[in-house]
């Protein structure tokens, strides 16, 4: 975490850096070799926090070299991965709520060159307390402009003797209930395949007594992702989410863990000399475990609205780290 002033002095110096922070912050800063995404949340060395007066900073490292910053709208998002350098890996922020984080939750997969370069980063957000008065943006700070629409994109590139890859840590695994299956690509729906039976799924949930706070999770080829409740209306019958669900997957509802902060110790691997650039957690987790002043084993990074691993992703930590080839 730093002060405004000793960010600008960076950016003086004409260092590739990587920023979030509250609005007022990253709109008064030079322009640079930087882009920026709003949140107020962190995780800190000293746990987590809650500040809208620092910015926390990612530097990229000497070796790494910037091909471009880019903005993309809902339609050029398609590109992204295409875009991409050969030899490196491409960073991402998106506002969320904006049709740009719609269109990318729900059709990143289908886009050309999906997954064959990793693209990592997170959806922007706002104090909590302000959500739905004030927007997310994202920052190019190349261009000196700000963003509640779209995504900005800075792409890296690495020499080749460098590696860059992506890691996901969930907290959750599959529960052993009722398979659920739904029948389109949505962020929100009323009826559900439950056990191979159609019925409302927020007749189920109110059955069941199920805790919303606890995601669905679904196996994508060995890779255990989330998908979290945002809002069961059960006036309307309609459940949303803070991330699609999608046609043809089967999904569980996530089981119990214990303490977050004891697994999450647990589960983190060890890095061995790679060099973790930084790392995103989920707002959920945030509030949910309870991480405001809870230490995650010295892993540092902005809590944010949504994750992103080629994909959107929730209530997961991402971080990309970087090997020798």
């Amino acid at each position: 975490m730093y002060e405004v002033s000793a960010v600008e002095r960076l950016i003086a110096e004409g260092k590739r850096l990587l920023l979030a922070a509250d609005e007022r912050l990253l709109q008064g800063l030079p322009r640079g070799n930087w882009i920026g995404g709003t949140i107020p949340y962190f995780m800190t060395e000293s746990g987590g926090v809650r500040t809208h007066e620092q910015i926390y900073v990612t530097q990229l490292p000497p070796y790494a070299t910037v091909a471009a910053i880019k903005y993309y709208d809902e339609q050029s998002i398609r590109d992204v991965y295409v875009d991409g350098q050969p030899h490196g890996f491409s960073f991402i922020m998106i506002p969320a709520m904006s049709r740009t984080h719609l269109s990318f939750a729900l059709q990143a997969p289908t886009y050309q060159g999906f997954a064959t370069r990793p693209l990592v980063g997170w959806v922007t957000g706002v104090d909590l307390a302000d959500f739905g008065r004030l927007a997310p943006r994202v920052f190019d700070g190349r261009a000196g402009q700000s963003f509640s629409e779209g995504a900005i994109v800075m792409h890296v590139g690495l020499p080749p003797n460098k590696l860059a890859e992506l890691d996901i840590l969930n907290m959750f695994r599959q529960g052993d209930g009722e398979a659920i299956e739904f029948l389109e690509d949505s962020f929100a729906v009323r009826d559900a395949l439950i056990a191979g039976q159609r019925r409302p799924l927020v007749d189920y949930l109110r059955e069941r007594r199920i805790d919303t706070r606890l995601p669905l999770v679904a196996d994508y080829a060995g890779a255990m992702l989330n998908t979290c409740f945002q809002k069961v209306d059960e006036a309307t019958g309609v459940v949303s989410f803070y991330a699609p669900v999608f046609r043809g997957v089967e999904y569980k509802l996530a089981a119990a863990e214990g303490d977050y902060v004891e697994n999450f110790a647990r589960r983190m691997p060890r890095l061995n000399g790679q060099h973790m650039l930084f790392s995103c957690n989920c707002v959920l987790n945030y509030l949910y475990a309870g991480l405001e002043g809870r230490k995650t084993e010295g892993i540092t990074g902005p809590v944010t609205f949504g994750e992103i691993a080629y994909q959107l992703l929730n209530q997961t930590l991402v971080y990309p780290r970087i090997s020798d080839a």
